[in-house]
């Protein structure tokens, strides 16, 4: 081989060893630059996370009053959380309370038959819940049913500030921590702390339920430091005390009660609140910077929060974006059938003991017009109260105005339409003094008169409906032309004046008791009869053994001057007005809602 054949020999296997050595280089560097974005951590995140709130017992749509259908109910609520985890896979869900207990679906398995396991624990474990705070309405039923639910679940139930009495220990977890796509998110849940306003003191015997806003400013910084969490989340049963546009501050049905604004405007280190409680549908509201938002009742709606984040300089995540909104379940979304099916024996005991008959009305009963009247619907109320209770006088609301009983067969599901919370008979010895302020607080869901108005044009709409009560026993008539708190006039027992001084058994409920709705007078006073029972079954029972409703009100309050302008109308149209028992009843329009807020929380 001559020199130049070596030569070019040796060329040809330079160039192929550099074309090679290029080619590796090239591949190495494609490999490098390919790998290092999948070993390096990303610059961005995002997630989602998903709340509801007040679900009281809803799974099925379905009305179990009325026995219709309604856009409600975690079935349908499930449908819309698998189309959000389906395009957002970094999701978390979680719950604000009230979940055990508000139709007659959770009441008959809480009481009527406990022994299977919770309805709504299966489902909620079932969805895939992260966490849920606890609801004051979590309590109904006792400690025992709440540790019995407890055990069922595959999710832990959040309340910070509720604590052991006997050694300062949390009764319920306080906190949580979830990674979602390597992003810490820590989750605090509170409670209202105005529990033992309404509540039997035996069914949170040994806890007391400390100040929430203390109790987030030792556990946020607790997440935020000590847990490294980037997303601090907080989930409280507990709504706003105020409209954020105007300021100004709503009534409260107790102190503290709905402390949200509180909490995020004074403790730092919070980004997004899950707010409950209040029923009140909030898609999104900000303060000092903190996201809030409230999913409403029943299972109607889902919040949605959407969170981006970046990655700083020190590799924590920094969020860059929050929104939140809130979609409701209408006619499109169809209820997931793998709930259904899960509630499916639940749903069809609850139904065939809501359609039990236990007695007859020979007219219907209907509670439109309940609160501007006295009607025989409330007074059959009364009447198992003063009844059970031997009670001189009694007291009761209407809860649920839409209420109406057809003339014929009476079911438990009317009955149950008709008083729709769990409260218990409690007979105190009042003087005629508190019975006078608590008649004079009741008057109070009446604005002044004026010229022209209808009853329901008067109704003062920052006194919830409920807690207008109406009595039994004596006679009276509130005069909406005289000022608040000077109202009630003509009260007489037996015919008499009722005397300050005077002494009465009176029939109420525990929820007033405690002083539920305001009605403070009644507390320190001695109680001198209590039934283990809800006042809902007491009036069950009655119907079964009496069998027939009375059809006649007793006609012992008015509402003035309407009263007297319906009696000059009819007079100038000739109509002939009923009397019963001398007192004059006048005969009442049909103009009134149908439905009236009634937004028990």
């Amino acid at each position: 081989m001559t020199a130049q054949s070596i030569n070019l020999l040796t060329r040809k296997l330079l160039i192929g060893l550099a074309v090679v050595l290029f080619t590796i280089s090239i591949n190495a560097g494609w490999v490098l630059v390919q790998q290092s974005p999948t070993n390096a951590p990303p610059a961005r995140a995002t997630l989602t996370i998903l709340g509801t709130t007040d679900l009281h017992g809803n799974i099925d749509p379905i009305d179990y009053f009325t026995d219709t259908p309604a856009n409600r109910g975690l079935a349908k609520v499930f449908t819309l959380v698998k189309q959000v985890r389906r395009q957002q896979p970094n999701t978390l869900l979680i719950d604000s309370g009230d979940c055990i207990q508000g139709t007659p679906l959770v009441y008959y398995h809480n009481v009527k038959n406990p022994t299977p396991a919770h309805p709504m624990m299966l489902v909620m474990s079932y969805m895939g819940y992260d966490g849920m705070a606890v609801g004051n309405h979590e309590f109904n039923f006792g400690l025992h049913i709440i540790e019995k639910a407890r055990r069922e679940v595959g999710f832990p139930w959040l309340s910070a500030n509720t604590y052991r009495t006997a050694d300062g220990s949390n009764y319920f977890t306080p906190t949580i921590v979830r990674e979602v796509a390597g992003v810490r998110v820590g989750i605090l849940g509170l409670t209202t702390p105005a529990i033992p306003t309404w509540e039997n003191p035996e069914n949170y015997a040994g806890l007391e339920f400390r100040n929430p806003v203390e109790e987030a400013r030792r556990w946020v910084p607790i997440l935020r430091e000590k847990e490294r969490c980037d997303i601090v989340v907080v989930a409280v049963h507990m709504g706003l005390d105020r409209d954020l546009t105007t300021g100004k501050v709503w009534p409260q049905d107790a102190p503290g009660d709905n402390q949200a604004y509180q909490i995020a405007e004074s403790v730092p280190g919070i980004d997004i609140i899950f707010m409950g409680h209040t029923h009140r549908k909030t898609p999104e509201a900000f303060v000092n910077g903190v996201l809030l938002t409230n999913a409403g009742q029943w299972a109607e709606n889902l919040a949605r929060v959407d969170v981006e984040l970046e990655r700083s300089s020190d590799e924590r995540w920094k969020m860059v974006a929050k929104h939140s909104q809130v979609i409701p379940v209408g006619d499109s979304v169809v209820a997931d059938p793998e709930i259904l099916d899960i509630a499916k024996p639940y749903h069809e005991e609850t139904q065939k003991w809501l359609s039990t008959a236990i007695g007859e009305t020979p007219v219907a009963l209907d509670g439109r017009d309940a609160r501007f009247r006295d009607t025989a619907i409330i007074d059959l109320i009364h009447r198992v109260q003063m009844d059970v209770g031997k009670a001189d006088v009694s007291m009761a609301a209407m809860f649920n105005p839409s209420v109406h009983i057809d003339a014929g067969l009476v079911t438990v599901r009317q009955i149950a339409s008709l008083y729709i919370y769990e409260n218990t008979l409690v007979v105190l010895e009042i003087t005629g003094q508190q019975l006078k302020q608590a008649l004079e607080h009741s008057a109070e869901y009446f604005q002044t008169y004026r010229a022209g108005a209808t009853p329901a044009q008067l109704i003062n709409m920052q006194m919830p409906g409920f807690n207008f009560d109406m009595a039994e026993g004596v006679n009276y008539d509130i005069d909406l032309r005289r000022p608040v708190g000077d109202r009630v006039v003509n009260l007489t027992y037996q015919g008499k004046p009722v005397r300050p001084d005077q002494k009465f058994r009176l029939a109420t409920n525990n929820y007033r008791v405690n002083g539920g709705g305001g009605f403070t007078m009644y507390r320190n006073a001695p109680v001198v009869y209590k039934s283990s029972q809800e006042i809902r079954n007491l009036i069950i029972e009655w119907v079964r053994q009496h069998r027939v409703i009375p059809a006649e009100p007793s006609h012992n309050w008015r509402l003035l001057p309407f009263d007297e302008e319906k009696r000059q109308s009819m007079s100038h149209e000739g109509t002939k007005p009923r009397f019963f028992l001398g007192v004059f009843v006048p005969l009442w329009p049909r103009d009134y809602p149908s439905r009236l807020i009634c937004n028990n929380t």
